[in-house]
């Protein structure tokens, strides 16, 4: 946090703690992606060497090694595919995945034909049908029909005498036989993660909605209550006004006292949800600075839940936003205590080298005005590079949020 201000648009700026789980998933796609993609590459590099080793004259292992990386790179399509399958429209995309299987088909027989071997003509196929987006519980049965497919060239090629004798002709046919197997159980994982982040955000979602009921159901009962009993009140007093005046304004009394209780009861209502102890408050702005990559030191007092909500809470929360705003985004510090004047929360954060200084802007603004109201202290300071906030409160004030409570 930093006295700086600029305006942070939500639609341009998502949320940290979003931006993190964003990179967190991408992140895992690149590694599953860089995994294929290498498995590929160097079955190809293998495929041309076994090539090149054949005796006599030819350019086999340049149709290998050449053709190979072209359908490589065609691969690399049909992966790209596959990330973004979820939003993809319904059905097939023929005119996506049409030409790298083509460019797999003529590279396969291409290839094959230049070192006659079966095996070398079937995976580059084998290895992008596996790669497409089969529905669930097919792509296991396409798996092993490739693998058994490319077994059976494979055991052509030994018959033939198509595999060179040793060690390196059936390392490269083992190679081409497992690749389909080991692309599928690095795009498996992925799956797995991805499954796992929809989940999250459903249960996230799923939480936030039987909340938003529980507290209309709360409202609905309260003010149902009231509406009724005021209605009926009202009612009364219609009636009565022309036979007795004075019975109808005792109804209508009592019909302004019930609605006194409904205003008091909807505030009680919001101040149950409203409220969080000052620990909770805390560990809250811990974790979501954590997770906005920040490294945080927190000191949270074991008494820190009788320190007062009403003030100190919206501070921890207007604070805790201009750090993720204004931070030079490194690490922060938190600390909740008592004090000689009653309860101090200090906050500071590192403060990048081209932070440009301004004047205090609105958020700090209120925090002032809020802690004035209440009694306390702000104190803001810049402390060789960071950027401090001090807040003192009365401990009295904590007495007074109890009797608000009740």
């Amino acid at each position: 946090m930093s006295p700086s201000s600029r305006p942070v648009d939500p639609l341009v700026d998502p949320p940290p703690g979003q931006r993190q789980l964003a990179r967190g998933i991408t992140a895992t796609w690149w590694y599953t992606f860089s995994a294929v993609v290498f498995l590929e590459l160097f079955l190809v590099l293998v495929w041309a060497l076994q090539a090149l080793a054949v005796p006599g004259p030819g350019a086999g292992w340049i149709v290998v090694g050449v053709g190979g990386l072209v359908w490589w790179l065609s691969t690399i399509v049909l992966l790209w595919a596959y990330r973004h399958r979820v939003d993809a429209e319904p059905g097939i995309a023929w005119t996506r995945i049409a030409p790298p299987l083509l460019i797999a088909v003529v590279y396969g027989v291409v290839a094959g034909v230049v070192v006659d071997s079966w095996l070398l003509a079937l995976m580059p196929v084998a290895q992008s049908v596996v790669l497409l987006n089969w529905p669930k519980g097919i792509r296991l049965r396409v798996v092993a029909l490739m693998t058994a497919l490319l077994v059976g060239a494979a055991f052509v090629d030994g018959v033939r005498g198509a595999v060179q004798p040793g060690g390196p002709g059936w390392i490269a046919a083992f190679y081409a036989i497992l690749i389909p197997a080991m692309s599928v159980s690095s795009l498996w994982w992925w799956d797995v993660l991805v499954t796992l982040d929809r989940a999250r955000a459903s249960e996230a979602r799923l939480a936030a909605t039987q909340e938003r009921l529980r507290v209309a159901t709360d409202v609905h009962d309260l003010q149902g209550h009231h509406l009724q009993v005021i209605a009926l009140q009202l009612e009364l007093a219609e009636r009565l006004l022309p036979l007795d005046p004075d019975a109808a304004l005792e109804q209508l009394r009592a019909a302004r006292v019930s609605v006194d209780e409904a205003r008091q009861g909807t505030r009680d209502l919001a101040t149950r949800f409203r409220s969080v102890p000052l620990g909770d408050e805390v560990a809250n702005a811990r974790d979501l600075l954590a997770a906005a990559g920040l490294q945080v030191q927190a000191e949270i007092a074991p008494d820190a839940d009788d320190a007062p909500s009403s003030a100190l809470g919206p501070v921890i929360r207007e604070t805790t936003t201009n750090v993720l705003r204004h931070g030079a985004g490194g690490h922060a510090r938190l600390a909740l205590g008592r004090a000689p004047e009653g309860w101090r929360y200090e906050v500071a954060n590192d403060v990048g080298a081209d932070a440009v200084v301004q004047p205090i802007g609105s958020g700090l603004d209120g925090v002032r005005r809020r802690i004035t109201e209440a009694g306390g202290t702000l104190e803001i300071r810049d402390d060789e590079g960071e950027f401090v906030v001090v807040v003192t409160v009365p401990a009295a004030i904590a007495a007074s949020d109890e009797r608000a409570m009740r």
